[in-house]
């Protein structure tokens, strides 16, 4: 009853840009905290950025300075504006929402299906 899709990945040049977007829909009743994964080939998935509904944020450190997550709590959106891509940044990302919904009222984590992000050297 919940759903998470994902778009705007794609393929850059190293040092370019890219904005990627999370929108939760259906049978959401408060959503405590969104964020963005990776997971590279034969890499575990790891944290990149995420963000409260107060609006604290929190960043590997591998991508401080370079990526901005921000939410809009009215769409039930999540953007992350990913600048100066590297090439080790190449991974296929994976948008994270802990919500409660009004079937299930305990707060649990749902996932998006993952978008691919190449950067190119």
């Amino acid at each position: 009853q919940v759903q998470l899709v994902e778009s705007g990945g794609g393929l850059v040049q190293a040092g370019g840009s890219l904005r990627l977007s999370c929108a939760a829909s259906g049978s959401i009743f408060s959503i405590n905290a969104m964020g963005w994964y990776r997971q590279a080939p034969g890499k575990q998935r790891e944290l990149v950025a995420g963000i409260i509904s107060g609006g604290s944020t929190n960043y590997a450190d591998s991508v401080k300075g370079r990526f901005t997550i921000s939410r809009d709590n009215a769409k039930n959106t999540v953007y992350l504006q990913m600048n100066s891509l590297k090439p080790e940044d190449t991974a296929v990302y994976y948008c994270n929402a802990r919500l409660s919904s009004y079937y299930y009222t305990q707060m649990r984590d749902y996932w998006g299906q993952g978008t691919q992000v190449t950067v190119s050297s």
